[in-house]
C-alpha cells in the first residue's frame, strides 16, 4: 500500500501541476471521475483525470506537447512528471449511434458534463486546490448511503452505453453498494441489450470484474439481472446457489481461475472453453489456462486415488497442477490437503528430474527410431520416477529388454 500510496502522488502532483495552470489561465477546472470517488470510498486511487472548460485547442496552447487521444470528444493528455493526465473538455452527448459513444458531443458546463456520466458515484468533482468536493448529481448522499444509481433516467444512460450495465454491477460489488431499485430494474429490462456490444469489451469487464475481491457477489448479481446469458453466452439464466465454490477461491485467485469455478458452481463446464473462448474473446494463453485447471481438477478427482507413483509425478509436474489444487479445494478441502502431502514426499525424490535416457541415446545402441521410441522412453522414465532405474547403465538395460520385447 505504501508503494501504491507513493505512485498515486506523484501523479497527483502531476494532475495539480497541469490543474493550476489551466485555473490560472482562466478556466474552470475540476478533478473528475474515479479518483473523486475512490478518495471518499477511503481507496487510494490509481490515476487522476481532470474536467475543465478549456477547450482542446486551449489546452494545446497551454501545453504545445499535449495529445489529442479523443480529439473528437473533447479529451487530450497531458504529460508531467513521467505521468500521463487526461484533460478533458466538459461536455454534453448528443444521441448515441451505436449504443457506445454518442454520435456528436457539445462542449459545455460542468453541470451538464456531470449529467452526461454514467453513475451518480462517477459524476463528482473535486475542486484540486483544496479537495473540496462539487456534487452535482447527488453523488455524495449515494456514497454515504452506499447505493449505486444511473444518473437521470437509467434506461437513457444504458441505451447510450449498453456495456453500463455490467459497469454497474462491477461498481456496485467492488464498493460493496446496494443498487437502486430503479437501476436494476431498468439492467434486468434490457439485459439482452448488451449482445450488441463488442465481445471484447465484455470480455475485458468481466477480467476487471473477477479480479476483484467482489467477484462472488458480481457473479451472483449478474446472474439475478440475466446479464449471465450475454455475458458468458448461454441460452438461460443460471439461478444463483451461492456459487459455493467462487466464494472460496483464494483471493490471490487469477480471475480465469474464478471463472472456472463459477463455471463448476453453475453446472455448464461441458463446453466451457470453447464458449467461453468466444464469448470473452480469451487469448490463446487464458484458453489454455481454463483448459488446463478444469482437465486437472477432473483428473486429480477421478484418479489421483489410484494413480502409481510415475503417474502422480508426472500430474504433478504439469503447468496447471496448483491451480487445479485450489479449485478442486473449494469443493473437497481435506482431499487436496491430502493430495499436497503426497505430493511433498515425491517431491523428495524428485517429480521431473532429468530423463536418464533420450532418443538419440536410444539410436546409440542400435535402436531404429519409429512408434516404439515413444513408449520404449515412457517406460524407463516411469522406472526412473519410481526409483527402479538409479542411474543410466541401468536404463539402457532396461531399454534393451524393452526393445527386445516389441
Amino acid at each position: 500500500m505504501t508503494g501504491e500510496r507513493s505512485d498515486f502522488e506523484t501523479i497527483r502532483r502531476a494532475g495539480l501541476e497541469v490543474a493550476r495552470r489551466l485555473i490560472e489561465a482562466g478556466h474552470e477546472t475540476y478533478f473528475a471521475g474515479g479518483c473523486v470517488r475512490d478518495r471518499l470510498f477511503g481507496l487510494t486511487p490509481t490515476d487522476v483525470d481532470v474536467a475543465t472548460a478549456a477547450t482542446p485547442d486551449v489546452v494545446r496552447s497551454i501545453f504545445p506537447r499535449a495529445r489529442g487521444v479523443g480529439a473528437s470528444f473533447g479529451v487530450m493528455l497531458v504529460s508531467r512528471s513521467g505521468c500521463d493526465i487526461e484533460v478533458a473538455t466538459f461536455r454534453s452527448d448528443f444521441a448515441y449511434e451505436d449504443g457506445r459513444r454518442p454520435g456528436r458531443v457539445r462542449y459545455g458546463t460542468a453541470s451538464e458534463d456531470a449529467r452526461r456520466r454514467d453513475f451518480t458515484i462517477n459524476g463528482l468533482f473535486e475542486v484540486p486546490s483544496d479537495g473540496r468536493i462539487v456534487d452535482l448529481v447527488g453523488g455524495r448522499a449515494d456514497i454515504e448511503s452506499r447505493i449505486l444509481r444511473a444518473i437521470g433516467d437509467p434506461e437513457d444512460r444504458f441505451e447510450e452505453d449498453r456495456l453500463r450495465m455490467l459497469r454497474g454491477v462491477r461498481f456496485a460489488a467492488r464498493f460493496d453498494l446496494e443498487i437502486d431499485p430503479a437501476t436494476e430494474a431498468a439492467i434486468t429490462a434490457r439485459a439482452a441489450r448488451l449482445a450488441g456490444v463488442s465481445r471484447e469489451r465484455v470480455g475485458q469487464e468481466l477480467r476487471r470484474m473477477l479480479a476483484d475481491r467482489g467477484r462472488t457477489r458480481a457473479a451472483e448479481m449478474v446472474e439475478s439481472t440475466k446479464l449471465d446469458r450475454t455475458v458468458l453466452a448461454v441460452d438461460r439464466t443460471v439461478g444463483s446457489t451461492g456459487l459455493p465454490r467462487l466464494a472460496a477461491m483464494p483471493a490471490t485467485a487469477p480471475w480465469i481461475d474464478a471463472l472456472a469455478a463459477w463455471e463448476l458452481d453453475r453446472g455448464t463446464t461441458g463446453d466451457s472453453v470453447d464458449r467461453l473462448a468466444g464469448a470473452l474473446v480469451l487469448s490463446n494463453e487464458e484458453i489454455s489456462a481454463l483448459e488446463g485447471i478444469l482437465r486437472t481438477r477432473r483428473l486429480l478427482l477421478d484418479t489421483w486415488a489410484t494413480r502409481g507413483v510415475a503417474a502422480r509425478k508426472r500430474l504433478a509436474s504439469t503447468p496447471w497442477f496448483s491451480r487445479g489444487c485450489d479449485l478442486l479445494a473449494t469443493e473437497d478441502v481435506r482431499f487436496v490437503e491430502s493430495i499436497r502431502r503426497e505430493t511433498e514426499e515425491l517431491r523428495l525424490t524428485g517429480l521431473a528430474p532429468e530423463p536418464f535416457l533420450t532418443g538419440e541415446d536410444l539410436k546409440s545402441i542400435g535402436l531404429v527410431p519409429g512408434p516404439a521410441f515413444g513408449r520404449i522412453l515412457a517406460e524407463v522414465y516411469d522406472a526412473q520416477l519410481e526409483g527402479r532405474v538409479g542411474d543410466r547403465e541401468a536404463a539402457f538395460a532396461l531399454a534393451r529388454e524393452s526393445a527386445a520385447g516389441e
